[in-house]
């Protein structure tokens, strides 16, 4: 897996440009291919300048205020904006975690902090959270809440979401950068970020070192 490395700056430009419509077949949305530096498509990024946490309270899947900073603060942290009624790219982001993560010795899997935002507030309330996160892995952390919210925390690491909408079907999709990004323990910085075209072999690779809070 190659990398590069740049500022987060030229990362937030970028990916605010990158959207996934999640399989909603309306070529308008279709995701723009956004080249930084190389024409290669690169799975992940190493910035140089790393994104601070979003300051985000929402509420878990136990209808329970969920502190992002608090809650995760000093855990190698795995940040994804999606939705559950996604049929392609979350299930598939969040399975290649999973499976990834089974790799790690047991103790590291249970430093590790894999955190699924959801994009559509109106349908993934804390109980559907639970019902799909725990059909993949019962650890993940689900989160939920007013969308505006959401929509700052993800604008603060350079994803942009939409508010959900119907496309030209009439069927309700949810719009949304589809990027990964890995925060350290050391500092809870964001300094990697995923697209989605990372694999469950880029993950495997990789989590040893982003529990560490090592370059991968």
């Amino acid at each position: 897996m190659r990398k590069k490395t740049f500022a987060a700056a030229a990362l937030l430009a970028a990916a605010t440009m990158t959207l996934s419509a999640c399989g909603n077949g309306d070529d308008s949305a279709a995701p723009a291919t956004v080249v930084a530096e190389e024409t290669s498509k690169k799975p992940s990024t190493v910035l140089d300048q790393p994104f601070e946490k979003p300051d985000l309270v929402l509420t878990d899947t136990h209808g329970k205020k969920y502190d992002l900073r608090k809650e995760t603060a000093g855990r190698p942290t795995l940040l994804y904006f999606g939705y559950t009624h996604c049929p392609d790219v979350c299930p598939l982001t969040m399975n290649n975690l999973a499976v990834a993560k089974k790799a790690l010795p047991k103790a590291e899997q249970d430093k590790l902090r894999v955190v699924f935002v959801t994009t559509d507030p109106g349908r993934d309330t804390p109980a559907e959270l639970g019902k799909w996160l725990n059909g993949i892995d019962p650890q993940f952390v689900g989160l939920t809440g007013d969308f505006a919210t959401i929509q700052a925390g993800a604008r603060s690491v350079g994803i942009t979401i939409e508010p959900t909408r119907k496309d030209k079907n009439g069927k309700l999709v949810s719009v949304h950068g589809a990027q990964v990004v890995a925060f350290s323990p050391k500092n809870d910085s964001g300094y990697v970020v995923y697209d989605e075209d990372a694999g469950v072999a880029d993950y495997t690779k990789d989590l040893p070192k982003l529990v560490e809070g090592q370059n991968p």
